[in-house]
């Protein structure tokens, strides 16, 4: 997501700019944003390709036309760059797809819409201030995440992108190869494909790849789909593809979910986030899938499940309903998933990771077609890296992810899960007298905040005071309470984050009709609760009930006086 200050300034303008060019939809905006940007990321790779043959000393052989890179036209006049992106440019950009590839497909149709020179020139050299090859990450996704985000339909819409951590993590843990056939049957941006590409070239460099494995994983294995009618979501997930070194985009205008979209057994994995719009038209819905559920995010989960081979893979992120639901379609679901496939995990993510878009509670079910569900691993995140309200500051102490990843990689491992439950009892030891220290404290700081509301105030003030014993008391002890709790704070936070992964069998959950939930199923110690004991506060309530009395027998004197 886009966090830095200034970058977002610099997209605020740009909007501003362009809407006041003339550019009133704002998918419109986005979608030139989304042409300019590419433009320039391509020069920057042209760039970096050309100082690296230097270093080398090779020659350098340019994959495009001098004329139309963007540090050749972007000094020109504003009427000359306008009219050279225009006469140039973009019907190359046109014609710069693989024949064949859905870039070349969406981008035959596309119309450069910046009607003026100066507000052309000024957005460039926004974009030239924005310093987007030096970003150490996909900013490109993060630009379009944040002028999305200023749309007032696009939580409804479902079009919001997938947290970048979140999709890494996702993938990560599927952990997609080479020779995989990888798909997003609702793909948007194309997050997804991109990050799973980026995951295989880092174990698997492709000059150490041969020339069949090279041109099976940049021309044939990623396949994407999106609904999208009016095809800016194509062209810029396109454009991100190609951009990340995708050759051949596959990325097709279909609803995968209707009656036109038939494939069978046609994928190794499956990674993705499926809108969910509420519910279908059951005249809509495909033959093959169970016509009698209506809501996108179960139709979904049966379609993964059929255009998934066998032994394929999916992570895919659903609505937390979709664990707990009581209805017959989501009882039947996820019986499937465990009868007839093998589930293989359970990620329960906090309901802040989609602001602001949207608050709901979601969770990733990991699963592998077919196979057999003996016991299911679960975990139960509570923080993701960032805060969890709809500004989503950076929280890097507060980050659950990599344990979550160091558990899904050994899960199997016993000499891990061992080490873990070692390190659980010591800190369990190392707090427990500390918890014992705060219910004392609890219990003394409770009896000093009564004496100190029974003992009268002292009428002169050069008196001598016997609550100011008792209130310089108190304080002490709450500091006291204060140092405590930050003692325990970091022993406490890593025996909840040791407590977040557990298993659960088949038979546990097919019993509780098949909830998913990982709240019924993880056992979480409470801590002892500091009560006063029914003696103590009768005794209390007699004094106080002593001092009333009294206090009524002094009125009573003053009356009678």
């Amino acid at each position: 997501m886009l966090t830095d200050p200034d970058l977002k300034s610099k997209v605020d303008t740009i909007w501003d700019r362009l809407w006041s060019s003339g550019l009133s939809n704002p998918m419109d905006s986005i979608e030139q944003f989304s042409y300019l940007l590419f433009l320039k990321r391509l020069d920057d790779g042209e760039k970096k390709r050309e100082k690296l043959a230097g270093l080398r000393k090779q020659t350098f052989e340019s994959k495009i036309e001098p004329e139309l890179r963007w540090s050749h036209w972007i000094n020109f006049k504003a009427d000359d760059a306008l009219k050279h992106i225009r006469e140039k440019v973009f019907p190359s950009l046109r014609e710069m797809g693989v024949e064949g590839s859905s870039f070349e497909r969406y981008m035959q149709n596309a119309e450069f819409k910046v009607s003026k020179p100066s507000t052309l020139i000024e957005v460039c050299n926004l974009i030239d201030q924005m310093k987007i090859s030096e970003q150490n990450q996909d900013v490109q996704g993060d630009l379009y995440e944040y002028l999305l985000s200023k749309l007032s339909v696009a939580g409804r819409n479902g079009q919001f992108r997938t947290p970048r951590h979140i999709i890494r993590m996702m993938v990560s843990m599927v952990d997609p190869k080479p020779n995989e056939r990888i798909g997003d049957l609702a793909a948007g941006t194309c997050g997804f494909p991109v990050n799973a590409y980026q995951h295989i070239l880092a174990g698997h460099p492709l000059d150490t790849l041969e020339q069949e494995q090279r041109e099976f994983l940049q021309q044939h294995a990623f396949t994407a789909y999106d609904n999208d009618s009016g095809m800016t979501m194509l062209r810029i997930g396109s454009m991100n593809l190609m951009l990340h070194g995708i050759q051949h985009p596959r990325f097709f205008y279909t609803d995968t979910l209707s009656k036109a979209f038939n494939d069978e057994k046609s994928l190794d994995v499956v990674l993705m986030n499926p809108p969910f719009k509420g519910k279908m038209d059951e005249s809509d819905i495909n033959p093959l899938l169970p016509t009698k559920v209506k809501k996108t995010e179960l139709l979904f989960l049966h379609l993964i499940l059929r255009v998934l081979d066998m032994g394929g893979r999916c992570a895919v992120i659903v609505p937390d309903g979709v664990l707990f639901g009581s209805s017959r379609s989501h009882i039947d679901l996820r019986k499937k998933l465990i009868e007839e496939n093998r589930l293989d995990g359970v990620v329960s993510m906090p309901s802040g990771v989609f602001k602001p878009y949207a608050g709901v509670s979601t969770a990733v079910l990991l699963f592998t077609r077919g196979g057999t569900t003996d016991r299911i691993w679960f975990y139960d995140m509570e923080h993701d890296g960032f805060s969890l309200d709809d500004k989503r500051q950076l929280t890097p102490d507060q980050n659950d992810i990599p344990d979550l990843l160091l558990c899904w990689q050994h899960r199997f491992d016993t000499d891990f899960t061992a080490n873990r439950a070692i390190r659980l009892a010591d800190l369990k030891q190392q707090i427990a007298p500390m918890k014992t220290a705060r219910l004392l404290l609890q219990k003394e700081i409770n009896r000093l905040m009564f004496e100190a509301a029974i003992l009268p105030e002292t009428a002169e003030p050069n008196a001598p005071d016997d609550g100011d014993v008792t209130r310089q008391a108190l304080d002490t002890d709450q500091q006291k309470l204060t140092t405590l709790h930050e003692q325990m704070a970091p022993l406490q936070w890593e025996i909840n984050q040791l407590n977040r992964q557990f298993w659960v069998t088949k038979d546990q959950v097919s019993a509780n009709k098949y909830d998913l939930s990982a709240s019924r199923y993880r056992q979480v110690e409470q801590d002892e609760v500091y009560y006063e004991s029914p003696q103590v506060t009768m005794e209390r309530l007699l004094k106080l009930e002593h001092g009333m009395a009294a206090e009524v027998t002094e009125l009573e004197k003053l009356l009678e006086g």
